[in-house]
């Protein structure tokens, strides 16, 4: 058979991703700008399809977005599977050589990654994917063959990535790997210096350095839960049923619903508990308030909770209403008015951990839209996995809110007062 050869002439450091990928199941790396991770990631992807001795090999390569994986990797993977005389599907963002397959993916659409199973699953930029796909989808995905996963990413303040970066640094079968602009020479000195001075001390620490303390670029709220978590905010908190008890809602139709549970002692706001969850009925979410000892609370809803929809004529609102529930339309305020309530209430607040972790990950992560072609953000917020559980927040800082201009929330049933 003649010597096949593949167009890739890897650097030191991205030999050691290579050689660390051999001997451990899990490799979290942390990289700067301008490192080379999509082409290290992808050519990890087809090293380990190759290598694979199990029959019809799966690798998957997920990037934040479906858009992005094709802009970022497709060309690459297409590329360096060329000499392999691979057959490119680009509706399907796959290729196949030789009985394997390795196949892009955006985690905007988990379902497209449901009921598969993987040998090597690389998740590049983990930082700005939703937190869950790894624990929900991809780990379960990887049990019966006993796959591999690589986290690529560059920090992006103290997030899910920043978690799997600990557990890397300590847990057997787990490997971190770590490499800042200033040690590994990639990128010219005369140019870092260029960059500190453009960027800033904190953005090109996060950018180059691989510094996780940095607030999320373009984050609405990241700075002020830095500061909240500099004074142990977050921690345990003991329920008490005296407290008038508030549960927010944002009720997603195609998307996912999500509440937070809030309790109030003076000017103390408790966030004592979230979850979320999508494709399920009203009913759901209220069997999981009752088994909570939640459903007692008072309810915060959106003003579309009151459109009747179609097919029983009945609203939203009237549903949750016959279930029992005491509820309150919260005002409609501009999102920008809502978010700016949200920071007025954020140094108020405490955080009841674990209960509320989830719900942290998304408002750590909630930030503006981003114009790659232009460089700037947009003044809106992205739509993705962190927006459900930040706008639940929003609703609860509105309703909870009785001292501004705006009216009150519109009481439409009378429920438990304390």
């Amino acid at each position: 058979m003649a010597e096949i050869v593949i167009p890739y002439k890897p650097r030191e450091q991205q030999l050691q991703i290579h050689d660390a990928i051999e001997s451990n199941r899990f490799v979290v790396v942390v990289a700067h700008r301008r490192f080379g991770k999509t082409v290290n990631a992808i050519n990890a992807a087809i090293k380990a399809a190759i290598d694979c001795k199990l029959e019809r090999p799966r690798i998957g390569y997920i990037a934040p977005t479906y858009s992005q994986a094709k802009r970022v990797a497709w060309d690459y993977l297409t590329h360096y599977t060329r000499p392999l005389n691979a057959v490119a599907n680009i509706a399907e963002l796959r290729v196949d050589f030789w009985d394997r397959r390795i196949q892009l993916y955006g985690s905007d659409n988990p379902d497209s990654l449901r009921g598969q199973y993987f040998d090597l699953v690389v998740l590049d930029e983990i930082a700005d994917q939703n937190p869950k796909i790894w624990n929900e989808i991809i780990r379960p995905a990887l049990a019966d063959r006993k796959g591999k996963a690589i986290f690529i990413g560059t920090p992006k303040g103290q997030n899910h990535f920043k978690e799997l970066r600990d557990r890397a640094e300590t847990e057997i079968g787990w490997q971190l790997l770590e490499f800042k602009a200033s040690q590994t020479n990639i990128v010219d000195a005369d140019e870092l210096e260029a960059a500190k001075r453009e960027m800033g001390e904190d953005k090109y620490n996060q950018e180059f350095e691989c510094s996780f303390h940095a607030a999320i670029e373009g984050s609405y709220y990241g700075k002020i839960m830095n500061d909240l978590e500099s004074e142990n905010r977050f921690c345990t908190i003991a329920r008490s049923d005296l407290l008038k008890t508030y549960v927010s809602w944002d009720l997603g139709m195609g998307d996912s619903t999500s509440i937070w549970v809030a309790q109030v002692l003076g000017k103390e706001i408790r966030l004592m508990d979230y979850f979320e969850n999508h494709g399920q009925g009203l009913d759901w979410y209220v069997r999981e308030l009752t088994n909570r000892g939640w459903k007692q609370a008072e309810m915060l809803l959106p003003h579309d909770v009151q459109v009747r929809e179609l097919g029983t004529g009945k609203s939203r609102l009237e549903v949750l209403q016959e279930a029992g529930l005491s509820c309150t339309v919260v005002p409609r305020l501009s999102i920008d008015d809502g978010i700016q309530a949200v920071r007025s209430m954020l140094p108020n607040c405490w955080f009841n951990l674990p209960n509320t972790k989830d719900g942290l990950e998304c408002i750590r992560n909630y930030r503006r839209e981003f114009d790659e072609k232009r460089n700037v953000f947009y003044d809106k917020p992205l739509h993705d996995w962190a927006s459900h559980g930040s706008d639940s927040l929003r609703y609860l800082a509105v309703g909870m809110n009785d001292t501004v201009s705006w009216s009150k929330p519109l009481k439409v049933n009378t429920g438990w007062v304390v």
